[in-house]
């Protein structure tokens, strides 16, 4: 197409519009990008906007059904408002979070004002006239009590998030406790008190179900622990402030210093504003509250928030999250828009408990359906029928709490579950009150017990020396922990009891005063060691001693008796001359021992050496006797195997030889030995002999004269087995426990004889035990030194001794006195003190020597001298063997030519034979050679080795003809042996010139 201008062509026009529509494409291309970009955001934005109104007309178009369920609280209470706004918060949320859910929950709220009765009309009137399917409720202990009983009745759940009663428990399956019982933080509460080692202390808790319900399983874990409960503060749910006081002023007059408190809020502040009034909140007291008032303490004004200064407290730990937080803020703003005029609430654990709850039974009313939501009526008719029997019963109410036990989720105060009807145990947090605020000082684990900090395990959470907290402001703003016990300055003294005794007054005399009945004085060993313990205390302890008498004067029981009076609470100890032994300890507490321990036997001694003529053999005891005798023969015999030879004093016949050797052996025991000894191995046996003599007569005659006088009295009885067989009767001191232990040793009651002071037993052992006395008596130590102090050298002591732990004060159990007490006793029986007091009571016990509380025998043994008659054995064998040795050889051209079918008999006859001549060689006899030479021995042919003569002729001819042959030669006799001629030759006969 062409274009012309005016009729004309026009280039340039042309031109310039094709640069004009090129411009224009140019500009108009990111234009179009922008529009198509808003284009597709508008259209998701539509699809989204069509989407939302999709799901929320499908949303409204899902029918629900509602489901009635019943609120019963305490709603004028700050605890009532917090749960009933988290309930209402719970089931905005929940159904926010799931809107395809089919039921709705559908509150019915009741006001139990703070009673038991109005409690149970609501939920009387909820499950008849309502037919809720659950009740959310109720508030305390004591309501919920009646109000579980109504709902396992009509089978209707009862969902309690503030009734922590440990005894409501047990008592239906329709309860549900959406809470953590009471009992699961005695643990915790008994870890801190092991923790500070204190061993007192005093529950004060409200007399109802919620107050007594702890009280169990808080003294069982206090006494696992050893920590004693003396007693039980019970306060009435209306005290007056009158009353607070009154049992507060009886607290402060006792010793205990650490208190539990255990009930709500309201009275619990109450009660700790008028312990600061009166002044229990300074420094030495300790208090602890318990879960409830820990969680709801933020609730206090100034006035009463002061009140709780340096005040441990323990809670159930809640972790906190980002999810709580928000709901923290948006529950405040809530609670301020419902509650204006409640300015002090704060969010605490059972508004998180009620939130919880409230979620856990919407899930599970989900789960178990909206089929049987009705109610089976009662045939009973209405016109003479009570309200709760013509109660109905919920078809509903099986599945759903089967629902709610199988109910998992985590919610705000951590994971919750149903577990035996109720939330289980978990971390508990320690914090301390002070200031304007409380500080976290720990936590409790069931696993490491008490922490620093959690993920931190404890491996010493027993141990008492190092607590596992952090630092505490105690009540009196101080950091010294308490001692947890203290004597009060205007409390009541001590009422010391003291044992009435006849005899051994040494130790407790009692001066009685018959006119008024009552004593005069106390006095005695005991009284002045306890008098002096006591002035060592780092503090002041005003006590009076109290006699366990009758008013006549008279013991008022059995030293066990006396003990049993502490434990009944009679007294708060006991002073005396009281034995530590094992069944007492079962009751009371027994300090550390001031006196020697044990009970030994006490018998009679006599000399029994004046009718003993035996007595020369008691030194030595039959193995040494035997021994000796042996070796006194066995030194003989060799002495004569090495002189018979050479010694003409061992010669001659066999009688005379063998008198011989036994009287040179037996009179080395005087020393009067008169044969000449020649032989040198002779000698070296006689010297080492004579040595073990000497030392044997002296210590023989040590050990005779320690007998004959030294040791002259003997104990008349030694072994208590021996009373036993031949029935002889026994004492004992009257009143003390060592009849157990005669009974126990099956001594029968007839041989048991009682005595009251020395002197009785003194006359008893008089008597002897055939007339009517006794044989020997069983006492302790202590009684013993006094009783041989006064009657010094009549008596002794002899096993058995039955170890004990001597005496001892006696306090009660767990009392916190006991272990200073102790540790002044160490000061002073390590002391000059006592034995200043010793002295002053028993000084005749120093004039007798210290008994031996064994008879043991003096008689030497042969395990004293084995080592002397091994070195007499010794050297006597070796001097044996050298001889053997030398005359083996000496002999050897005779005694090992034989034949080898020679018998062994024939050749030790043949040794003997030469044995028995006298060795013409030895210097003993070389005299006689130059007159008289003569063969004595067997040998070849020709000069002997042994001999200094000159071959005689006939040797000479025998030995020119045969040289091989022997010749035996014998006094007056010559006697040829065939059997000695090695190769048959006919024998040579000589002659012995006698």
């Amino acid at each position: 197409m062409r274009i012309f201008c005016r009729g004309k062509p026009c280039s340039s026009s042309r031109s310039a519009q094709q640069s004009s529509n090129m411009r224009s494409l140019q500009l108009t291309k990111p234009m179009n990008f922008h529009r198509q970009l808003i284009i597709c955001l508008l259209t998701l934005f539509n699809i989204v906007l069509f989407l939302e109104g999709f799901v929320v007309s499908q949303a409204q178009n899902t029918v629900t059904t509602p489901v009635n369920v019943g609120v019963v609280l305490d709603l004028g209470s700050l605890v009532g408002k917090i749960g009933l706004s988290c309930i209402n918060m719970a089931l905005s949320d929940f159904y926010a979070t799931h809107p395809h859910y089919k039921t709705r929950l559908v509150l019915n709220t009741k006001d139990s004002k703070e009673e038991v009765v109005a409690a149970a009309a609501a939920a009387v009137d909820l499950i008849r006239n309502v037919q809720v399917q659950a009740i959310i409720g109720p508030r305390s202990s004591m309501q919920a009590n009646f109000v579980i009983n109504l709902g396992n009745k009509s089978q209707v759940p009862i969902i309690s998030f503030t009734a922590t009663s440990p005894s409501l428990t047990s008592m239906s399956s329709y309860f549900f406790r959406a809470a953590q019982s009471g009992s699961f933080q005695v643990k915790a509460i008994s870890a801190i008190v092991q923790a500070f080692g204190w061993r007192e202390v005093v529950p004060i808790y409200v007399d109802n179900q919620f107050g007594e319900s702890i009280v169990p399983y808080l003294t069982d874990a206090l006494q696992e622990i050893n920590t004693r409960v003396p007693y039980l503060s019970v306060i009435p749910v209306s005290a007056t402030d009158d009353q607070l006081a009154q049992e507060l002023h009886k607290l402060m007059i006792m010793q205990t210093r650490v208190f539990i408190v255990h009930m709500t809020m309201p009275l619990g502040s109450r009660i700790l504003a008028k312990a600061k009034e009166i002044g229990m909140m300074t420094e030495g007291y300790v208090w602890i509250m318990t879960d409830t008032m820990t969680t709801t303490w933020r609730s206090l004004d100034a006035s009463g928030f002061d009140s709780l200064q340096g005040i441990l407290g323990v809670r159930t730990y809640v972790h906190k999250s980002k999810k709580l937080e928000d709901f923290e803020i948006r529950w405040k703003r809530k609670f301020q828009q419902d509650y204006p005029n409640t300015t002090n609430a704060e969010l605490n654990l059972f508004g998180l408990w009620a939130y919880d709850a409230t979620f856990a039974l919407a899930m599970a009313i989900e789960k178990a359906g909206t089929a049987n939501l009705r109610f089976n009526e009662t045939n009973i008719s209405s016109g003479g029928a009570t309200d709760l029997e013509t109660l109905g019963v919920s078809q509903n109410g099986p599945r759903l709490i089967k629902e709610l036990s199988n109910t998992k989720f985590r919610g705000l105060s951590g994971d919750f579950y149903i577990d035996n009807g109720q939330l289980p145990s978990s971390v508990f947090q320690i914090v301390n009150v002070n200031g304007n605020g409380e500080k976290r000082v720990g936590f409790w684990t069931p696993e490491n017990g008490l922490v620093r900090k959690l993920g931190l395990t404890n491996t010493s959470s027993n141990s008492t020396s190092k607590p596992k907290l952090g630092p505490i402001i105690w009540p009196g703003d101080t950091t010294s922990v308490p001692r947890g016990w203290e004597i009060p300055r205007n409390g009541k003294r001590l009422k010391i009891g003291v044992p009435v005794k006849v005899g051994f007054t040494e130790f407790v005399e009692v001066v009685w005063d018959h006119i008024p009945q009552k004593k005069k004085s106390v006095k005695g060993y005991s009284i002045d060691v306890f008098n002096a313990v006591m002035a060592k205390l780092p503090y002041a302890v005003p006590y009076d001693y109290i006699p366990f008498a009758t008013p006549e004067g008279k013991a008022a029981g059995s030293y066990n008796d006396l003990t049993d009076q502490v434990y009944y609470g009679n007294y708060d100890a006991v002073v005396g001359d009281i034995t530590i032994v094992a069944n007492r300890s079962f009751f009371v507490d027994f300090t550390l021992p001031y006196t020697e321990s044990g009970v030994s036997m006490i018998v009679p001694i006599r000399d029994k050496n004046k009718k003993n003529a035996w007595v020369f053999l008691k030194p030595l005891t039959w193995d040494l006797w035997v021994t000796s005798g042996c070796f006194f023969v066995f030194i003989g015999f060799v002495i004569w195997i090495l002189e018979h030879r050479i010694n003409e004093d061992f010669r001659g016949p066999p009688a005379h030889q063998v008198g011989t050797s036994f009287w040179f052996s037996f009179s080395t025991m005087v020393f009067a030995h008169r044969e000449r000894v020649v032989s040198n191995l002779a000698r070296f046996v006689i010297i080492i002999w004579c040595f073990v003599v000497l030392i044997l007569t002296q210590s023989y005659t040590a050990s005779l004269t320690s007998l004959l006088t030294v040791e002259q009295l003997q104990p008349t009885v030694t072994d208590i087995n021996e009373l036993l067989k031949r029935r002889e009767n026994v004492g004992f001191l009257d009143g003390s426990f060592v009849e157990g232990i005669l009974l126990g040793l099956k001594f029968d009651k007839n041989q048991l004889k009682k005595y009251n002071s020395p002197e009785e037993l003194h006359e008893l052992f008089s008597k002897g035990s055939a007339n009517g006395g006794i044989s020997a008596a069983l006492d302790e130590i202590p009684y013993i030194k006094l009783f041989l102090g006064k009657y010094c050298g009549k008596y002794t002591t002899v096993k058995p001794t039955f170890k004990t732990d001597g005496f001892g004060f006696v306090f009660p159990k767990g009392s916190p006195l006991v272990a200073d007490v102790s540790r002044a006793i160490l000061n002073v029986t390590q002391g000059d003190e006592m034995e200043q007091i010793q002295n002053s009571w028993f000084k005749n016990e120093t004039n007798c020597p210290d008994f031996n509380p064994s008879a043991s025998s003096n008689s030497l043994g042969l395990e004293s001298f084995w080592g002397l008659f091994l070195i007499a054995g010794v050297a006597s064998i070796s001097a044996l063997i050298i001889f053997a040795t030398m005359f083996l050889y000496e002999q050897r051209h005779v005694l090992f030519k034989f034949q080898s079918k020679t018998s062994m008999w024939r050749r030790i006859k043949v040794a003997s034979t030469i044995f028995d001549q006298k060795d013409l060689s030895s210097h003993t006899f070389r005299k006689d050679a130059s007159s008289t030479c003569s063969v004595h021995s067997i040998g070849f042919a020709g000069s002997s080795p042994n001999t200094n003569c000159p071959p005689s002729p006939s040797s000479l001819s025998t030995q020119t003809d045969s040289s091989n042959s022997i010749f035996f030669v014998e006094q007056r006799r010559i006697t040829g042996h065939g059997d000695m001629t090695p190769e048959g030759s006919a024998p040579v006969l000589a002659h012995e010139q006698k």
